[in-house]
């Protein structure tokens, strides 16, 4: 079992929120993402933060494209590792 982890960037809370809705109905993922909020460096502002989906890919399943795809549509990407 490999620890496999894809992070999704997206520019605020609700486009995160939508991005894991969107990671259940189309590529059905059962385990929840976790959420985090990233703050730019030297920024306290809630406007200046992003947020990362963070999930689990232990069976490799996942399509790295097809979630940079995903992140895309919510004007987001996903980080290399």
């Amino acid at each position: 079992m490999s620890d496999v982890r894809h992070v999704l960037v997206l520019p605020d809370r609700d486009a995160a929120e939508e991005v894991v809705e969107a990671l259940r109905e189309r590529f059905g993922v059962v385990e929840e993402p976790q959420l985090v909020r990233d703050a730019l460096a030297g920024e306290d502002d809630a406007e200046d933060a992003q947020w990362l989906v963070v999930l689990r890919d232990e069976d490799e399943r996942l399509d790295p494209g097809e979630l940079d795809r995903l992140a895309g549509e919510w004007e987001g990407w996903r980080e290399e590792p």
